[in-house]
């Protein structure tokens, strides 16, 4: 290797001429003469090429274009000058001490003639016939001598060892990952006493986003971020075999009560809730705008790429009185297709198909500009709802993030509702795709593959597009008498508190046509040796719950466009049956907290989390519940 290397700079060195001052003048003077004729020509000006542009030029114009962090740009920079050191005459000159009996000046200007002569001549060659352009023959000096292949070595290693050193460290950073992507989350929800604290308040959650973000992390060959791990909504990513709501009704709450697998003085209290399923053909028409971050960070196999792919998929699922629109945001935003019935499906997948990436990501200014589109489509009768499909690189008209909430919040309240998709890895916002989807009444979904796609887009459609239920609470009130302390699994991100569940102007979450829930607490009765905290010398319990009832169940919600809240009520009691896949629903949360790092687990590990999924994995009709046991045996393996 290091044979050719030296092979092929020595031929790179006898290919290239020193400078010489008669050279030099030759050169100089016949620039001048093409110079003054070209400056008649009466030629009229030709069209530029449609060809596609390539050679180093091209790529480095799409290097720049596409990334978005200043320590890739200095990286790259320092590489491509260690190599010009390497394999250049240039590169050595730079290198080698300048012979100071020489004016600076002039061996720039040597330099600048050579370079500009050789533009001349490949302008000339390339775009002009006549008049003709010759170059003087001159005779090619000797090679000068070589420096040695070790010497040329340690000047390149300490050219670049010295660019590296004069970036500041947080330019650097080969990966952006770890300090590009954020995700929303927050501290593991605390054990609660029930006679100090006995109320739990939450908004539901139907979001998946974070089990797919894990799946992605684990197939690539690592652990997730933490903050990436939101519980409940890997526990939400499965259906569970949940009865279905009588007629008339918009979801019904189921509730049981099991032993917990990681701590045998305890019981999990799930709770479950199931949407209803309205006929297809009684959904109203559906008006979609789908707004999509074509800026640079999209341009990677897995986001614009995999985007115009899940769109297409989506289209299938669509009725001819649906209408479509298409807004894209790079640097600015614009409407590149018009409100087209869903019917033309060729006119819309040639408008998806159309979409390039390039340019920054000015994320503020292209939500309003769907939004504004939504409105205009906007009739009586049909829903709107605009799909925003981005890796969440939002940094351009993003200054003031609350004045954006508060827009899209104003949206929600006139019916149009903000869904949010996320694309590919390295500078993915969770944190703000969560917020918006939030405060747009929609869920986040990460699509990292074409199935997830199908799943999110074509199998739970209906659910992600059709609200039957808006602002919907959760409350929990524990039984003090039979219950010494409770903690929620998970839901930290959606903690209210307990003065918002009978304030209807708070905002929560959405239930979809046919959407599940569920929501997990480990309760500890009263006398279990499991108990953490010690009984209060001088408290006492006082109750006046029945026999049996560890707690009593609020839950609010509206109808889709109403402003009040209706209330469901029901107890807990400890004779409620476990669901037939609680186990599977228990695995799943201890998958979550052991990538947490839980200190609520004792011994509990990764082979009684598997052990547990396996043994209750039930029907598995698209295999989500044996890939989830394969991501577990993956995470143990990463985590030894």
């Amino acid at each position: 290797m290091t044979d050719d290397l030296d092979d092929l700079k020595a031929a790179m060195n006898a290919a290239t001429p020193r400078p010489d001052p008669a050279v030099k003048a030759a050169h100089l003077a016949l620039a001048e003469k093409n110079f003054a004729d070209l400056q008649g020509s009466r030629d009229a000006a030709r069209l530029n090429s449609d060809r596609p542009r390539g050679g180093l030029w091209s790529g480095v114009r799409k290097m720049f274009a596409t990334m978005t962090t200043r320590g890739g740009l200095v990286a790259t920079t320092a590489i491509v000058a260690v190599a010009f050191v390497v394999l250049s005459p240039a590169g050595r000159d730079l290198l080698s001490p300048r012979d100071l009996t020489r004016p600076a000046v002039v061996e720039e200007r040597e330099a600048d003639d050579a370079m500009g002569l050789q533009d001349a001549r490949q302008e000339t060659a390339g775009q002009m016939a006549e008049p003709a352009l010759e170059a003087p023959a001159v005779a090619m000096p000797s090679p000068a001598p070589q420096a040695p292949a070790a010497e040329l070595a340690t000047r390149s290693r300490t050219l670049g060892q010295t660019l590296m050193k004069a970036a500041p460290a947080d330019m650097i950073a080969p990966l952006p990952e770890a300090d590009t992507e954020a995700f929303a989350n927050a501290s593991d929800n605390p054990l609660k006493i029930a006679a100090e604290d006995p109320v739990s308040t939450f908004s539901i959650d139907v979001d998946t986003a974070s089990y797919a973000v894990v799946r992605n992390s684990l197939t690539n060959g690592q652990l997730p971020p933490k903050d990436a791990v939101r519980v409940e909504e890997m526990i939400n990513y499965f259906p569970y075999d949940y009865p279905t709501p009588a007629a008339g009704e918009a979801f019904r709450p189921t509730v049981s009560v099991s032993p917990t697998p990681w701590n045998a003085g305890t019981q999990l209290v799930q709770i479950g809730i199931q949407g209803a399923t309205p006929e297809t053909d009684s959904r109203p028409p559906l008006n979609l705008v789908f707004l999509v971050d074509t800026s640079g960070s999209m341009n990677q196999p897995d986001k614009l790429p995999l985007l115009k792919q899940s769109f297409a998929l989506m289209l299938g699922q669509l009725r001819a009185e649906d209408r479509v629109a298409i807004v894209t945001y790079a640097g600015s935003a614009g409407e590149v297709l018009a409100p087209t019935p869903a019917s033309e499906r060729e006119t819309i997948l040639s408008a998806l198909n159309r979409l390039d990436a390039g340019g920054s990501t000015a994320g503020q200014e292209g939500l309003q500009q769907a939004y504004s589109v939504a409105d205009g489509m906007a009739r009586d009768g049909t829903l709107q709802r605009v799909i925003l499909a981005t890796d969440g690189d939002f940094n351009v008209g993003l200054s003031d993030p609350e004045a954006l909430k508060d827009f899209i919040a104003q949206k929600r309240e006139s019916g149009t509702y903000l869904s949010v998709l996320g694309f590919g890895r390295g500078n993915l916002d969770d944190a703000t795709m969560q917020a918006l989807a939030q405060n747009g009444n929609g869920t986040a979904a990460y699509i990292d593959t074409l199935s997830e796609a199908q799943k999110v887009l074509v199998d739970q459609l209906s659910g992600a597009l059709f609200p039957i239920a808006d602002d919907v609470k959760i409350q929990v009130e524990f039984n003090p008498a039979e219950v010494a302390e409770y903690r929620l699994i998970g839901y930290e991100t959606r903690a209210l508190r307990r003065e918002d569940f009978n304030n209807d102007k708070v905002d929560a979450g959405e239930i979809g046509a046919g959407t599940q829930v569920t929501a997990l607490y480990e309760v500890t009765p009263v006398g279990s040796p499991a108990q953490l905290t010690d009984p209060l010398r001088y408290g006492q319990a006082t109750a006046v719950a029945g026999p049996d009832e560890l707690g009593f169940l609020r839950l609010r919600y509206k109808a889709p466009g109403e402003n009040n809240s209706q209330l469901i009520e029901m107890p807990i009691t400890a004779d409620l049956p476990a669901q037939a896949d609680a186990g599977f629903a228990a695995a799943i949360a201890g998958f979550g907290q052991l990538l947490r790092g839980s200190t609520y687990l004792g011994d509990w590990g990764w082979d009684d989390a598997i052990a547990l999924a396996n043994a209750n994995r039930g029907v598995d009709a698209y295999g989500y519940r044996a890939e989830a046991v394969q991501l577990m045996r993956l995470a143990q393996s990463l985590s030894r």
